[in-house]
């Protein structure tokens, strides 16, 4: 049997596919690369969300104009869930940090303490 990675001769148990550990890492390096960049960006994407809307919220509440998240690198496209209210309003939340959008592009960053 030969290496699914190098073509090496494989020495041992009959179902081994891989010669050695490194080989073995590569081959399936190869094979998640697509997936494992999306997912890679998309959380960086997440976690540069996350930061901002720590920094500017310090006291649980905070009304930030939009242009000032979107000077920071706030993407708005990236949030891990949406949570509509029974009276309407609307939050993007991104794991315990929250907002809404307000009226004459204003934000409102809120936390949601468990």
């Amino acid at each position: 049997m030969e290496c699914l990675e190098c073509g090496e001769k494989i020495i041992g148990r009959s179902d081994k596919k891989f010669c050695n550990d490194a080989c073995r890492n590569a081959y399936n390096n190869k094979q998640n690369k697509d997936s494992t960049n999306l997912m890679r960006n998309v959380n960086n994407k997440l976690r540069k969300n996350y930061r901002i809307l720590m920094e500017l919220n310090t006291d649980g509440k905070a009304k930030i104009a939009k242009s000032r998240m979107d000077g920071l690198g706030f993407d708005f496209d990236y949030f891990t869930n949406l949570k509509v209210y029974k009276n309407g309003s609307e939050y993007r939340f991104i794991y315990d940090y929250g907002y809404k959008f307000l009226e004459e592009d204003f934000v409102l960053i809120v936390r949601n303490q468990a």
